[in-house]
């Protein structure tokens, strides 16, 4: 091979090293495992001879310890070595599945044991997910960010592509108790590669007077920018109408529509193509303006919605989901780019957990009221209504000034903390180390 081919293949950033290897095989293992386990979780339910509701309150239980504890957990994750964190999640996540999956082979499942042990999974994810975000944005340097944050979502998608496509046809084969076993094998194998990050490259936190005061520190961080809090807002309800579409009433569909969980995996499966398409499309695109490009790229979210309520069949599903998935990652990266270089490192995890806490603030209200809804107005009605609501928040958000106008810097400083370049030198200058393809 000559040296020009080697250059163009994709390769990892050049500051991006050991930990950011470690994090991207962790998500990796995790997303193959936690996709299927989304849809074996419904059919369990299903299985059980429950209803939309029903589906509506397993989901709901999952999300409510998630809303509870995230403040919490990203102060924590703030004050302690986040890989811990990130490992004893994973650990009570594990249990939780592999006490889930059994029960379910058994035949023994009960609604409010599925519940309960969705609650659990939830604790877990709420001291996961701040320290997880924190770890990625201090595991690259701030000239790698944009490419090196795709090049992580998009293994990450990947892994979701292949673990729903999977997921889905294993629920209709072998049924949902074994896709939940090996949803709790992949949390066993991913907090073990995250046991090995290293932090030791992260300054040590100052002393604080609490985890009260850490929590006021990080609401000062959190309102004291428009576009950051107006976004979450934004997200309240576009996370909480599209939870409640692909949790409650795509399962619904799928199984009154389009044949059962197999097709429904598919189409899930076609929104992970999409996602990583789009996280592909990232590593080479740069939007000056990262915020109002992101933004433009939820409008999209309101078609799947649209397309089950019509519905449509399955091969104008999956297309509809595969775009939808290439639009959100561009406001992924977009949106982790700008934390990176506006948030200073000390405060990211707390930062994210408020930004985690106000997009998912409304998700276990929206499931618990889906199957409600859906016997009050209809199945096709509610979804139209998910539908538009992403609509109308999204026009919304374009209004705040700072959305539309924040860029991608050169040079930034976050309240007196240097945050490193955020664009990339060309490829001349950076030289054939640096280069992703």
């Amino acid at each position: 091979m000559s040296a020009a081919d080697a250059s163009r293949r994709p390769r990892r950033p050049a500051r991006a090293g050991r930990n950011y290897t470690l994090l991207t095989a962790a998500a990796v293992v995790t997303n193959l495992g936690s996709q299927g386990a989304l849809i074996a979780s419904a059919f369990a339910v299903l299985e059980t001879g429950g209803d939309g509701g029903d589906v509506g309150l397993v989901a709901a239980a999952r999300t409510l310890p998630l809303v509870l504890f995230l403040l919490i957990g990203g102060a924590v994750a703030d004050r302690l070595p986040r890989h811990r964190v990130m490992v004893a999640a994973n650990a009570l996540n594990c249990v939780s599945q592999a006490v889930f999956a059994t029960l379910v082979l058994a035949g023994e499942a009960r609604l409010w044991q599925m519940m309960l042990l969705s609650a659990l999974g939830g604790t877990g994810q709420a001291f996961f997910s701040p320290a997880a975000e924190g770890m990625l944005m201090s595991s690259v340097s701030g000239e790698q960010a944009s490419r090196a944050f795709a090049m992580f979502r998009m293994a990450m998608q990947g892994a979701g592509l292949g673990g729903a496509a999977l997921g889905g046809a294993m629920v209709a084969v072998v049924g949902p108790g074994w896709v939940l076993a090996v949803d709790a094998v992949a949390f066993a194998v991913a907090g073990a590669l995250r046991s090995f990050l290293d932090v030791s490259h992260i300054p040590p936190r100052e002393p604080g007077g609490g985890l009260l005061s850490d929590l006021r520190e990080g609401w000062r961080e959190f309102v004291g920018r428009p576009w950051l809090w107006t976004i979450v807002a934004q997200f309240s309800v576009v996370v909480a109408v599209v939870g409640a579409a692909d949790a409650v009433y795509g399962p619904l569909v799928a199984r009154d529509s389009l044949g059962g969980p197999g097709p429904w995996g598919l189409a899930l499966g076609a929104f992970g193509a999409g996602t990583v398409g789009g996280a592909l499309l990232m590593t080479r695109w740069k939007p000056r303006r990262l915020l109002l490009a992101g933004t433009l790229c939820v409008f999209p979210l309101a078609a799947p919605a649209a397309a089950l309520a019509v519905p449509v069949p399955v091969g104008p599903l999956c297309a509809v989901m595969f775009v939808s998935g290439a639009a959100i990652e561009v406001f992924g990266v977009s949106w982790m780019t700008s934390l990176h270089q506006e948030i200073p490192e000390d405060k990211l995890s707390r930062v994210s957990a408020y930004d985690w806490f106000g997009s998912i603030a409304m998700v276990p209200l929206a499931t618990a009221l889906a199957g409600p809804a859906e016997a009050a107005f209809g199945r096709t009605a509610a979804l139209w209504g998910c539908s538009a609501l992403v609509v109308v928040v999204t026009a919304a958000v374009l209004c705040v000034p700072d959305v539309r106008n924040l860029t991608r810097r050169t040079k930034a400083v976050a309240h007196g903390s240097p945050v490193a370049e955020c664009e990339f030198r060309s490829a001349d200058a950076e030289g054939t180390a640096g280069r992703l393809g």
